[in-house]
Parts: C-alpha cells; sequence; structure tokens
C-alpha cells in the first residue's frame, strides 16, 4: 500500500510520524473521510472544504491549497488503484514538545490512506442494525463545535464501547438535553408520520456530507425533511429508523434499547433512501 505522507508517496512501512507529534501526543489535528465509487471520488470538494473549515476553526494553517490537497487525494487513490473504497486524510499540528502549546509544533503533518473499509456486514444493510442508547453523553457543543472533525474522538469510543459490550455494532449519543445528537459515527434519521426527520447540528450532529446528500435525494423524491430536535421517545415510536455515513453510506435500524421499530424490518422509505443513494453515488 502506498501512503500520501506530507509531498509524497511513501511504502506502508515507511509512513511514521514522531512520537513528539501533537496528533498523536493531545489528538491536536483533524481528519475527512472520503468513499470513491467507480473510481470516483465522492462529493470531494464538499470534503476538502470541510476539513479546511475545521482545521481553520483549530487555528491549523494546513500549509497547502484545497487544490493541491485535492491532487494529492487523487494521487493517493490512483496509487493503490481504489475503484471502490475509502480514503482516510488526516492532518495533525505536527512535531512539537511535551507541552501543550500548539505553536511551537511546526510542519503539520498530512496523511492519505487509500483503503477498503467494510464498517457493517452486508447482511445489516439488508435486515437492519441492532442499536443501544449511549450512556456517554455527547460532548457539549460549547466545549467543541461538533462541526470540528477532529483528532479526538475519545467521546465516541467510549459510546462505541458500550454497543461493543452490549453486542451491538452502533449506539445512538444524546446531548446534555436529552436530545439525540448522532450515532458514534454515524447521523440519525427517523421517519415519523411519513416526514424524515433528523437532528438538527445545534443538538451536537455533525453537519455529515451523505446526511445532506440523502436529505436532498429525499427532498427530491417528494418526501417531506425536517430537522428537529428528538428524544429517546420519537426514536422509540418512529416507523422508521436509519443511520447515514460516509462509511456506513444508508444503513436501516430496525431495533433500539431492545425495542422493535415498528415490525422489525427495514421500512419502506428507507429501503426507497437507500436504493436512491446507491443509484446516486455510483452513476456519478
Amino acid at each position: 500500500m502506498q501512503i500520501w505522507m506530507n509531498h509524497k508517496l511513501v511504502d506502508e512501512a515507511d509512513a511514521k510520524v514522531s512520537v513528539f507529534d501533537h496528533g498523536l501526543l493531545y489528538g491536536n489535528g483533524v481528519f475527512e473521510g472520503l468513499r470513491v465509487y467507480n473510481g470516483r471520488i465522492f462529493e470531494h470538494r464538499a470534503h476538502i472544504d470541510r476539513l479546511y473549515l475545521s482545521a481553520k476553526a483549530i487555528r491549523l494553517d494546513i500549509g497547502i491549497d484545497a487544490k493541491a490537497m485535492m491532487d494529492n487525494v487523487e494521487t493517493t487513490v490512483a496509487a493503490n488503484k481504489i475503484e471502490n473504497g475509502y480514503v482516510r486524510l488526516v492532518v495533525t499540528r505536527g512535531i512539537g514538545d511535551l507541552g501543550l502549546d500548539p505553536f511551537v509544533c511546526r510542519d503539520p503533518q498530512i496523511i492519505i490512506i487509500a483503503a477498503n473499509i467494510a464498517l457493517y456486514p452486508q447482511s445489516c444493510y439488508e435486515s437492519g442494525l441492532k442499536v443501544i442508547s449511549a450512556n456517554t453523553m455527547r460532548s457539549h457543543p460549547l466545549t467543541l463545535s461538533p462541526q470540528i472533525k477532529s483528532l479526538n474522538y475519545l467521546n465516541n469510543m467510549m459510546a462505541k464501547i458500550e454497543a461493543i459490550d452490549h453486542g451491538m455494532l452502533e449506539a445512538i449519543m444524546y446531548n446534555h438535553m436529552g436530545y439525540v445528537a448522532e450515532a458514534t459515527g454515524d447521523n440519525v434519521f427517523i421517519i415519523a408520520n411519513g416526514i424524515v426527520c433528523t437532528p438538527p447540528i445545534e443538538a451536537g450532529a455533525l453537519s455529515g456530507i451523505t446526511r445532506c446528500v440523502v436529505m436532498q435525494l429525499a427532498s427530491d423524491a417528494g418526501y417531506e425533511v425536517v430537522e428537529k430536535n428528538m428524544t429517546k421517545y420519537d426514536l422509540y415510536s418512529a416507523t422508521e429508523m436509519f443511520l447515514t455515513g460516509t462509511a456506513a453510506e444508508v444503513i436501516p435500524v430496525v431495533e433500539i434499547d431492545h425495542r422493535v421499530i415498528a415490525n422489525g424490518n427495514p421500512g419502506k422509505i428507507t429501503k426507497i433512501l437507500q436504493k436512491k443513494f446507491n443509484t446516486y453515488t455510483r452513476s456519478k
């Protein structure tokens, strides 16, 4: 495998960062996950724009412009002959010292990995996921904006551990007011009274690229789409539920907290949007 490190491709064995990199020491950096469909990077510009907004929010100067970054991603995908796969793009603060001062760091590290990914078994896309409500609360939005895709993912990982401990693949996270924020790595949608509903970003949800695409596909298909605060009650009483994400794509949820959603099968609208998303991504 060829990994992009800063200014060039290197062999996987030579892709190394310093133990003094603040991305390692403090989770100081940003990232993006991108999908490749039929050799084309899906919503490439949108992902890169979000990367630069995240970097700006934490006062991280990436050092190259967005066009150069896109070229680097394309080069990495081509070098690894990825036709259908996943790209992880990471920018760390760079090498510093053992203190917290980020401005002693030099030369942000740009790392691009292009490989394959299977976040969930294929059977889950057909029969649906079972999830739990996490006890781990979503970080307060005033501590760090949920729009920043930070390398510090511990909040999400602790909720993921809860899911694994319960024999599940995913958990739903709630904010400090008890409203649904997102899953550990995906956005949350429900269908209620035929309306496609998802939490607003103010609730602690990332403004996901796939989330935005699915909302537009639903609207184009004639469904009403609303962003609103939702509680556990809304999830428990929903007629359908699904998750969206770059790696997850569109995946049905059929049970939460051992409560079966509707008849326990992926819902009609979910399957329609799943099909529309698959068609959209593979025809672009």
